[in-house]
């Protein structure tokens, strides 16, 4: 892709996020904790292996 289609992409996806962000926030911050949820419970996996 050229540069400036990759430039259009991000500042949709950015201003997808905020606009999410601003109008439903509550569905956004459950959103982020369901995503850092995905890092722990990996974690949380790898260390039971490793015991």
């Amino acid at each position: 892709m050229s540069k400036w289609i990759k430039t259009i992409v991000v500042v949709l996806v950015v201003g997808f996020c905020l606009y999410y962000l601003f109008n439903r926030p509550e569905d956004a911050a459950m959103a982020v904790k369901s995503f850092f949820g995905a890092f722990d419970a990996v974690g949380r996996f790898f260390v039971e292996l490793a015991k």
